[in-house]
C-alpha cells in the first residue's frame, strides 16, 4: 500500500492517506489546481485570510466538501497563529469559520473531535499538516506544524488532548504527515536550531554558509509522534515537497509569500 495517493474527484485533485481511508476516516490534502481565485487564475485557494474574494473561496470550499461527500457548512476551522493551542470541537463549535472569518476559532493551530462527519479543516502552503486518528475510540486530530509549532511539540499536545478528551491510546493511533516543504528546500538559521534542543539531528548544515541549516520537519514530527507513543509503522509520510512542486501545490517560500492556501481536511465517516 502506498503512503499517499493523489486522485481526481470531478476535476478536484486531492491527496489522501490509504491507511486513514481504510480505517474509516475521510482525509484530503488539496492541491492548487482547478479552483477559482482572484489571487491567481485557477488557484484552488481555501483560505479567507489571504486577500482573495470571499465568494470564490467559499466556492472552492463547497467543491472540496462535495468531492468528499461532506457538508460545507460543517467545515470547522480556526485562526492559525503558528502556536500550539489545541481546541476540542464540541457540537456548539461545529461549522465555526466555515463561511466567514468573523466566527472562526481564534488563536488555534490544532483541532480534535469525536463527532462523525464533522470535517476539520486547516490551511497550509509549506507548513506541515499532521493528521491523527484513533480507529478504536473513533476520534481525530489535525495539527498545523510549521517550525514554531513543531518545536512547541504541537503534535504531542494534540495526541495528549485526544487521550484526555476521548480516552484515545497512542498505540492505536494512525498518524500522517502531509505535503509540505522538505529538507531539500527549507533553509533556516541558528535562531530556529536553538529553539529545537534535543532535535539537532534534523538540521543539516549548509555547506559554506555558517549558521544555516536544512530542516527536516517531516522527520522531526515523525519523531515527536513516536515519542508520544505512536508506532513507527502507523505513521505515514507523503514525502512530497511543496516548494519543489509549486506547480501543483501552493508554496509560500517558492512564491515569495504571494500565494493562496491549500486545505487539509479530516473527518470521521
Amino acid at each position: 500500500m502506498k503512503n499517499f495517493l493523489i486522485t481526481n474527484h470531478e476535476n478536484i485533485w486531492l491527496g489522501s492517506f490509504p491507511k486513514l481511508s481504510a480505517a474509516g476516516f475521510i482525509n484530503a490534502c488539496s492541491l492548487r489546481l482547478h479552483g477559482v481565485s482572484a489571487l491567481k487564475e485557477g488557484m484552488f485557494n481555501l483560505a479567507l485570510h489571504v486577500g482573495d474574494e470571499e465568494n470564490l473561496v467559499l466556492q472552492n470550499r463547497a467543491s472540496l466538501a462535495a468531492a468528499l461527500g461532506l457538508d460545507a457548512k460543517k467545515l470547522t476551522t480556526c485562526q492559525q497563529v503558528h502556536g500550539a493551542n489545541v481546541v476540542v470541537i464540541t457540537p456548539e463549535l461545529v461549522g465555526k469559520g466555515a463561511l466567514s472569518l468573523t466566527d472562526t476559532i481564534l488563536d488555534t493551530d490544532a483541532l480534535v473531535t469525536n463527532l462523525a462527519r464533522v470535517p476539520l479543516l486547516l490551511f497550509y502552503a509549506d507548513c506541515t499538516p499532521v493528521l491523527l486518528a484513533d480507529p478504536v475510540t473513533k476520534c481525530i486530530g489535525l495539527a498545523h506544524a510549521g517550525w514554531r509549532g513543531t518545536v512547541a511539540k504541537i503534535v504531542q499536545k494534540t495526541v495528549k488532548t485526544m487521550q484526555e478528551a476521548y480516552g484515545a491510546r497512542p498505540g492505536n493511533m494512525l498518524g500522517a504527515i502531509g505535503p509540505s516543504i522538505g529538507a531539500c528546500c527549507y533553509e533556516v538559521d541558528d535562531f530556529v536550531r536553538d529553539k529545537a534542543a534535543g532535535y539537532e539531528d534534523f538540521f543539516t548544515p549548509v555547506i559554506d554558509k555558517d549558521g544555516h541549516y536544512m530542516l527536516d520537519l517531516w522527520g522531526m514530527n515523525a519523531r515527536l509522534l513516536e515519542e508520544a507513543g505512536l508506532h513507527k509503522e502507523n505513521i505515514s509520510v507523503s514525502g512530497i515537497c511543496t516548494a519543489c512542486n509549486h506547480e501543483l501545490f501552493c508554496s509560500y517560500r517558492a512564491e515569495q509569500g504571494k500565494t493562496g492556501r491549500m486545505g487539509v481536511c479530516l473527518a470521521i465517516e
